[in-house]
């Protein structure tokens, strides 16, 4: 039966006075605040009002997160992430906040290939919508990616506008709105932390949950509020296909955008993923194991045996996966993600046809 392993980042079985004090608050260490139920489940979210128990427990609270960072399916096997804020979250600039996922984010780096001492310009949620007409068709791309890192530099207004094609009066405008600092220098404006140099994209594939039994108490909401008075609970399921189809649908297209640009495109998953992925695809990731960055990157990462003094299990770098985009077939590809990793016999069709019953006869017209 699954259960929940982490909760506002701690495991469950952990109850120090600190963690205790940390999970009343509703606080994500990895974000160094409050839990937001990481971006995209806000329909997990609990209204207090409805909950006198949790609303003595946390406070002040109107509304908290459901915030489960991992569950696990059998007692003794590694967890699954379900929160991408367990896995990374940049942008972090407070020292205070960045005692957690260090490894994650210096092996990240390292990949990208910046040269020490780089400036870093980092934007999340950043979404693309572009459309072109080709040979009488348009052409649209419209994807967000979870995270856009840059170098960022003092630029002048002139390259600036040659890069933006448009006139500093209204550029300079949209600059201040957005909260840049123009300084004036030699006759000249110049705007700080202005994004230069490559791009690179940084993808967080997480797992998704089935969504549960309202009547069995399996539903996020429910199972959260069961693991936090340490009651008996049942966690809702992993859906690993979801994770799979959503991964496949832009993996190959994230990473030609950012060659494109001259950068590239890395997808942090966990360990468990990356397993899953080679059993249910065409693409074994273990052909891929690679010790550089090429079109496709992947890194996994996998839970530490032991959690750490202040109880948080960190990840460890697992593996880097990388190769081609295509091989026109000659040899393994990340195209093989899309592909079926065996293809059934027809016998297998046709004893679930017989097992199924008589069909219906439906006659073509002559």
């Amino acid at each position: 039966m699954p259960q929940i392993f982490e909760i506002f980042g701690y495991p469950i079985s952990l109850h120090t006075p600190e963690i205790e004090q940390s999970r009343r608050q509703a606080r994500c260490p990895f974000m160094g605040g409050e839990c937001d139920g990481g971006g995209n489940r806000y329909s997990s979210q609990i209204e207090l009002k409805h909950h006198a128990e949790l609303r003595e427990y946390f406070g002040e609270c109107e509304v908290v997160a459901s915030g489960i960072c991992s569950i696990r399916l059998l007692e003794n096997d590694s967890p699954w992430v379900v929160c991408p804020r367990r896995l990374l979250v940049l942008g972090r600039e407070n020292a205070v906040e960045r005692n957690h996922q260090q490894n994650s984010e210096v092996a990240m780096l390292k990949l990208l290939g910046y040269k020490k001492g780089t400036n870093l310009g980092i934007w999340s949620e950043v979404k693309l919508e572009y459309k072109e007409v080709m040979n009488g068709v348009e052409k649209t791309f419209d994807y967000t990616f979870d995270y856009l890192v840059m170098p960022i530099g003092s630029v002048g207004q002139d390259s600036i506008c040659e890069q933006l094609h448009g006139k500093w009066s209204l550029l300079r405008r949209i600059l201040e709105k957005s909260g840049y600092t123009i300084a004036r220098r030699d006759g000249m404006d110049y705007v700080e932390n202005f994004p230069i140099g490559v791009p690179s994209i940084i993808e967080i594939m997480t797992s998704s949950t089935s969504g549960g039994n309202k009547r069995k108490r399996t539903t996020i909401a429910q199972s959260f509020e069961d693991a936090i008075f340490q009651k008996p609970h049942a966690a809702p399921s992993i859906n690993k296909r979801q994770v799979w189809a959503r991964m496949a649908s832009q993996l190959i297209v994230k990473s030609e955008a950012a060659l494109s640009w001259g950068g590239k495109t890395l997808w942090l998953i966990q360990d468990t993923l990356a397993d899953y992925i080679s059993a249910s695809t065409a693409l074994d990731l273990n052909k891929f194991v690679a010790s550089h960055t090429d079109e496709v990157n992947i890194l996994s990462f996998a839970y530490a045996k032991e959690s750490s003094p202040n109880g948080i299990v960190e990840l460890k770098t697992d593996n880097l996966f990388a190769g081609k985009i295509s091989s026109g077939g000659i040899e393994p590809s990340f195209q093989d993600i899309v592909k079926s990793p065996v293809c059934p016999p027809l016998s297998s069709l046709l004893s679930l046809l017989v097992s199924k019953g008589k069909p219906v006869n439906v006659a073509i017209a002559p």
